[in-house]
């Protein structure tokens, strides 16, 4: 009778493995991830494959086509110098995703290196590191991106710079209090004492075991990101003319609201979209990926 027990466990062990769902299986029964997954991968198909999708030039104007509304010829009108908008949509698509992933892994970059040091060495450099994330947190992310732009001026890198110099210590916060926990756990202890040093502790055994809250908040601060960018845009301290980005093209829009409503509506649209779609990939990868999210 032991025997026979003892001889079932493994094969129940084996059979709950086998009914755990995996994360494809999760999200796929996530109607939240479902819909932003699809959203965003169009999006990114969008994005990737402008020249191919564009129907004309974005930055081709045609002084015989002004705020031309919706018509077979320009499904989304054209704009003050006759432009087809939804050519400079598509474009458009490249720059606010480029500026929300690159920000972003900046970002991600800056906050993990930092929440890692903290949370695992703690002490004096830890209180330094944490004064330093209250300091950035104090400051409104906008206003602290556009001093950054007022110094060292417009461009594309200089808002990727700006974006992740004001996003960098949700990242910081979170990898600290994962580290905190998990630096004392006996993986850890057991590779310390086989002679790995700190440093691929740190790396190798700590940070894959804290990478599902890493990508939530990565995920859902692309949304921000590409939301500030059109911001930034809209105040003239985005990505310098005639490149086609949805904040600059909805800041001229906004110009011509009583005469060409459709300037603006088309590209406000497309940023709403795409920020929805990233919040809804977010909050359901949350629920995947966060054990207290799902048990509740």
């Amino acid at each position: 009778m032991r025997s026979a027990a003892s001889s079932s466990l493994p094969l129940a062990a084996e059979r709950d493995r086998r009914v755990q769902p995996t994360f494809w299986d999760q999200l796929a029964r996530n109607p939240q991830a479902l819909t932003g997954s699809m959203l965003v991968a169009i999006i990114v198909v969008v994005a990737v494959l402008a020249p191919l999708l564009a129907p004309q030039d974005p930055n081709l104007p045609n002084p015989d086509q002004l705020y031309q509304p919706p018509s077979l010829a320009h499904p989304l009108g054209t704009d003050e110098i006759g432009r087809d908008i939804l050519s400079r949509m598509i474009f458009g698509a490249r720059i606010s995703l480029a500026v929300g992933m690159a920000a972003m892994l900046l970002a991600g970059a800056i906050g993990i290196s930092l929440g890692a040091i903290s949370g695992y060495f703690g002490g004096r450099l830890d209180a330094v590191i944490m004064r330093l994330a209250d300091t950035f947190q104090a400051i409104p992310s906008l206003v602290l991106a556009i001093g950054i732009l007022a110094v060292l001026g417009a461009g594309l890198s200089r808002v990727v710079l700006a974006i992740a110099l004001t996003t960098w210590v949700a990242y910081a916060r979170v990898v600290r209090s994962s580290y905190l926990a998990l630096k004392e756990q006996q993986f850890v202890e057991a590779a310390l004492a086989v002679g790995v040093r700190p440093a691929a502790v740190i790396v190798r055994h700590i940070l894959p075991n804290a990478i599902g809250p890493i990508l939530v908040i990565l995920t859902l601060n692309v949304a921000g990101a590409i939301l500030t960018e059109a911001s930034l845009g809209y105040l003239g301290l985005g990505v310098s003319a005639p490149t086609a980005t949805w904040g600059s093209m909805l800041v001229q829009g906004q110009k011509l609201i009583r005469v060409a409503p459709h300037v603006a509506i088309f590209p406000g649209l497309a940023i709403l979209l795409t920020a929805l779609s990233f919040n809804l990939l977010g909050e359901g990868l949350r629920d995947i990926l966060d054990p207290a999210t799902r048990g509740g």
